[in-house]
């Protein structure tokens, strides 16, 4: 076993905790210690604060791991003394004054974006009969749907907040590139993991990589808890 026994998990958005469960199992089958945040997706002062929380609860080091939006919360509580390694599943990785929104404000050329709605009260969701297709494409059609029908709405104001202190630049980081993302552009995810200096391991998969491939995930978060 590795010296960081702690690994801490937080979901993205139009989604909740409960999708790392595979991952989840793994780990601690393998004798970590996990802890899944359940970050609202209001705002991201709200889901930094949820996020160092469950930080302030673990008694060592910690391996903080970020899907999709995710990333943005670990990128921003990632200067958590504790946290001593990164990991990005298919996430933003955004720079200091960066935000969801300015990242994906100007595609790539033929980059297809993501199904999402125009707002309603404040929140964002995803079109329900194009989610399975963007969000979760290798699910069974059946899980995907139920994904379509349980998905948590985004607050705007999360989409627009910008990093004050990214956590990559002082700490080591992992990116796992998810090549058939329907989310975010797998170049896109490219571009972020080398600006972030990251060790990159590209996965054939969905949006959804950490729940259809637990096991490709789970070893990729073992690796930066042993390195």
């Amino acid at each position: 076993m590795s010296d960081i026994k702690n690994i801490v998990l937080v979901h993205g958005a139009f989604a909740d905790g409960s999708g790392w469960q595979g991952v989840y199992e793994l780990l601690k089958a393998e004798g970590f210690n996990v802890r899944v945040v359940q970050n609202p997706t209001v705002t991201l002062d709200g889901d930094v604060a949820a996020t160092r929380q469950v930080l302030e609860a673990q008694d060592g080091p910690v391996v903080l791991v970020g899907h999709s939006y995710g990333g943005v919360v670990i990128t921003e509580a990632g200067i958590h003394d504790k946290v001593a390694a990164l990991v990005y599943v298919a996430a933003f990785a955004p720079d200091k004054g960066e935000s969801v929104g300015s990242l994906i404000a100007d595609p790539s050329p033929g980059a297809t974006g993501p199904p999402i709605l125009p707002p309603q009260d404040g929140f964002l969701r995803l079109d329900r009969d194009r989610f399975p297709a963007a969000f979760a494409a290798d699910l069974p059609a059946k899980q995907a749907s139920f994904m379509a029908d349980s998905q948590v709405p985004w607050g705007v104001e999360a989409v627009g907040t910008p990093i004050t202190e990214p956590a990559w630049r002082a700490k080591p980081s992992w990116f796992i590139v998810a090549s058939e993302d329907g989310m975010i552009p797998p170049p896109a995810q490219r571009s972020m993991a080398e600006r972030a200096g990251s060790l990159v391991t590209e996965l054939k998969g969905s949006h959804a990589i950490y729940v259809s491939q637990p096991a490709a995930v789970a070893k990729v978060i073992n690796e930066a808890a042993n390195s």
